[in-house]
């Protein structure tokens, strides 16, 4: 059995790259959630809905312990499964200032972007590394390639995946394992509710914000074989915000 794991796969461009995965590649997706159950069975139900296989993995990516503890069980119960592709999506901001950002709102951005990066790869690599086969896509954003005034915490944690991803392509592209990342800009989700539309899309030469179903798009190809060929690669998907 041939799977994919996306972290913060129950809502947004996670829930949307769980529908690509099952779909296009047929992959039986493992959806990551940490806390809204509700929202993780939504995501169930449109994987089950279009045809695609699937299940649910609660844990916290910033919590080591979790999520080695549910990971192991998981693959031990189901030793004929085989994670092909970890699409690590997961992430949280905490907007504000840098000289009146709290120390927990640094933290725990950088936890669960950048240390739940390493958790959840490490977990899969060595594994990935001896099936000589493994997609690892890194969910980035505009903020971590140029920096965003008001996330100094975001961008930090941001281009730090943006740096492990470019390091770790090196270390295994030659047992056919790809690291890439994918750096949306304004993107239609629950995360840019809150922001003024109208006013951002100004800056937007596309002169709209852009679909969770597209940035899942880019994200399926480079989970599919098609992309053998590209490592290491940070794809900007913004609508020419930054180009």
């Amino acid at each position: 059995m041939k799977c994919a794991l996306v972290t913060g796969g129950s809502r947004g461009i996670g829930r949307s790259i769980c529908q690509k995965l099952a779909v296009d590649l047929g992959y039986f997706v493992l959806i990551n959630y940490q806390g809204n159950e509700t929202a993780a069975l939504e995501t169930l139900r449109l994987v089950e809905e279009v045809g695609g296989q699937g299940t649910l993995l609660r844990f916290d990516v910033a919590n080591e312990e979790a999520v080695n503890t549910v990971l192991t069980k998981w693959v031990q119960e189901h030793p004929d499964a085989v994670v092909e592709v970890v699409v690590n999506n997961a992430g949280i901001t905490k907007d504000g200032l840098f000289m009146w950002m709290k120390k927990d709102d640094w933290q725990s951005v950088l936890d669960i972007s950048l240390n739940g990066f390493f958790h959840v790869t490490n977990f899969f690599i060595q594994k990935m590394l001896r099936n000589r086969y493994g997609r690892i896509i890194n969910v980035v954003s505009v903020s971590g390639v140029k920096g965003t005034a008001g996330q100094a915490n975001y961008s930090a944690a941001k281009a730090g995946v943006i740096g492990a991803t470019k390091a770790l392509a090196q270390e295994v592209a030659k047992r056919n394992v790809t690291v890439n990342a994918v750096a949306p800009g304004f993107i239609k989700t629950d995360m840019t509710a809150e922001m003024d539309e109208q006013e951002l899309v100004k800056l937007i030469p596309a002169n709209r914000f852009g679909q969770a179903e597209e940035v899942a798009d880019l994200v399926s190809f480079l989970a599919s074989k098609k992309s053998s060929y590209i490592t290491g690669e940070i794809i900007n998907i913004n609508g020419g915000i930054y180009s």
